[in-house]
């Protein structure tokens, strides 16, 4: 592939998935920004990925890599991770970091959340400083790290799901001021439970903020959703999982999600959170630039079966499933972004561009990214990921270079 040092090559051969259309042509990368798109309409001749010139017709004087028909994404932004490759985001370490962000980067993504789980304030205040460190050196050819996203400790006792319910408190606006004024700009969602006390207050310092209010591992009515809307709530993760369900007489947290167009929505699509016919709900439901596909991915990922933990609760990985060993409740993913994509793909009906704006384009809009991230244009920054005909990846690159 290109040499990382390059500032200017071309990437032709390829489907690329640019805006609201897949055009077959070249990308033209300067300085880590996308310089040109062209469609060519057709393939180009081969050349060597070893520093030969493109074909006659283009002039640029820069390197060039062959797709080979293959598919040119935007790198994929996962909002709601918490690790990879035997790194936890809570292990607040450097030598953490680097295993999650390259292990991620290595299958498609680009930028990306720390999550934090439900922990104690000092635990949680560690992952802070640790990620707010990380951010500010850039130390990785892995993925970006984009901020933060606190899962909890907000939450209801009613759904902890794989959340250490030691650690859950009521919401609390003084230590996210706390937070925000000590590491300004790098909490972006918060997850908690609307129906707690002290949940509105915190919402709607949150909106003030410009952090993302979220619901989840809640048992929110459909009514409290309603009123937390109006509050700023305008997320939820991991729809249909640790949330009051949908019924009839009383649609919840879910029915709230699935007809209020204000609020995005998160899905884990791998065939053991969620059904697939229930993602089919989903995108009927929701506008389409509401859903966004996510990993919850833990330590786990990557390393195959064993025992492992999260939040300090034993698991059990099987067959690429984590359960906690205590009631065998869901416990994160294994899942990569990439593996997301395919399945919303082959499961659920979605045409590669269409799983595209899940993965890249709408998480780089919740989180007001979109002038830079998330789509391939002239301007955006240069964070794609090639896949061949078949799905599978070729490279990632993040501002140009080829992550590795």
């Amino acid at each position: 592939m290109i040499p990382a040092s390059k500032t200017e090559w071309r990437l032709y051969n390829a489907q690329i998935a640019a805006g609201n259309a897949v055009i077959f042509g070249s990308v033209h990368i300067r300085d880590g920004r996308i310089l040109a798109v062209e469609a060519t309409g057709a393939a180009e001749p081969h050349h060597t990925l070893s520093g030969e010139q493109p074909s006659p017709d283009h002039q640029n004087d820069c390197p060039a890599v062959d797709a080979h028909g293959g598919w040119l994404l935007p790198g994929f932004i996962d909002i709601h991770c918490h690790g990879g490759s035997g790194g936890d985001f809570m292990d607040a370490s450097i030598p953490s970091y680097e295993q999650i962000t390259r292990f991620h980067a290595a299958h498609g993504t680009t930028g990306m959340l720390a999550t934090s789980v439900t922990a104690s304030k000092p635990a949680i205040e560690r992952m802070l400083a640790a990620a707010a460190s990380w951010r500010e050196q850039d130390l990785s050819k892995g993925a970006r790290l984009l901020g933060v996203h606190l899962e909890g400790p907000f939450i209801s006792p009613r759904w902890p799901g794989a959340q250490n319910p030691a650690f859950i408190t009521e919401p609390n606006t003084v230590w996210l001021k706390q937070w925000t004024a000590d590491y300004p700009e790098l909490i972006k969602i918060v997850t908690l439970a609307p129906e707690q006390p002290g949940a509105t207050e915190l919402i709607r310092f949150l909106k003030s903020e410009g952090i993302i209010a979220s619901c989840g591992h809640t048992d929110a009515s459909y009514d409290v959703i309603r009123e937390a809307a109006g509050a700023g709530l305008q997320h939820a993760v991991h729809t249909f999982n640790a949330m009051r369900g949908l019924h009839h007489r009383e649609p919840g947290t879910a029915g709230a999600v699935l007809t209020m167009d204000g609020i995005s929505t998160e899905i884990i699509a791998d065939g053991h959170h969620v059904h697939e016919g229930a993602i089919r709900l989903l995108l009927r439901c929701k506008p389409a630039d509401k859903i966004i596909l996510i990993t919850d991915a833990i330590s786990a990922a990557g390393l195959g079966d064993g025992s492992y933990e999260l939040g300090g609760l034993p698991l059990t990985v099987e067959d690429g499933v984590a359960r906690l060993q205590k009631d065998g409740s869901l416990a994160g993913s294994t899942l990569t972004m990439l593996s997301a994509f395919r399945f919303v793909i082959e499961h659920c009906g979605l045409s590669p561009l269409e799983a595209s704006r899940l993965a890249s384009t709408n998480p780089a809009r919740l989180l007001g990214m979109d002038d830079h991230l998330g789509t391939i244009a002239p301007g955006m920054s240069a964070d794609m990921v090639l896949l061949n005909r078949h799905f599978e990846h070729q490279a990632t690159w993040i501002g140009g270079e080829l992550a590795g």
